[in-house]
């Protein structure tokens, strides 16, 4: 697996300034929750700095991008290119960086959510959700779930999330709806 250091370096070079401090906020979020959590340190930070690797591909190339990669593409997807980049920069990541199964799956289901999901990909959603960066105040309730109960942080946002989604008349990804329902148990 590339170096912290290595992926730092490619990360920036493919992000604007404000979408790089965003993945340093991420990354921050995701070593604090992983020291209260026991979870790999290392791991959290560098799925914290990578998570968003290609989410500034313009959109016009983000198909032609997941074809590329090898990534398969859903219906809801290929309608919501917003929601690509969480594939195909687990893809990117895994052959560009060596990143590990799992630490790919906390990058591809880091904007949707799922049904079992390890402590790692919660960690990921959650530091997306409440980094520094985050200021409303949605992140703020949702940071002081999370340093307490992560499945019950996961509720609170995926439960926001399908708000929002409805509130902007958006097609939400059957993902978030079976997470959502996962956690609401």
């Amino acid at each position: 697996m590339e170096s912290f250091e290595k992926v730092y370096e490619v990360v920036k070079s493919k992000l604007s300034e404000k979408r790089f401090y965003h993945s340093i906020c991420v990354m921050e979020r995701a070593i604090e929750y992983a020291e209260i959590y026991g979870v790999d340190v290392e791991q959290a930070k560098l799925v914290g700095i990578a998570h968003d690797v290609l989410k500034e591909t313009p959109k016009e190339y983000r198909i032609t991008e997941a074809k590329e990669l090898g990534v398969e593409l859903d219906d809801i997807e290929i309608k919501a290119l917003s929601l690509i980049h969480s594939k195909t920069g687990a893809k990117f990541c895994e052959k560009r960086f060596g990143f590990s199964e799992e630490m790919c799956n906390a990058i591809k289901y880091h904007t949707t959510g799922r049904p079992n999901m390890s402590t790692l990909e919660k960690i990921l959603y959650l530091a997306d959700c409440t980094g520094k960066d985050r200021t409303y105040e949605e992140a703020k309730i949702g940071y002081e779930i999370a340093k307490k109960d992560l499945d019950k942080a996961m509720q609170y946002f995926l439960g926001k999330t399908i708000e929002w989604i409805l509130e902007d008349k958006s097609i939400i990804h059957l993902d978030t709806v079976k997470a959502y329902n996962f956690f609401l148990k």
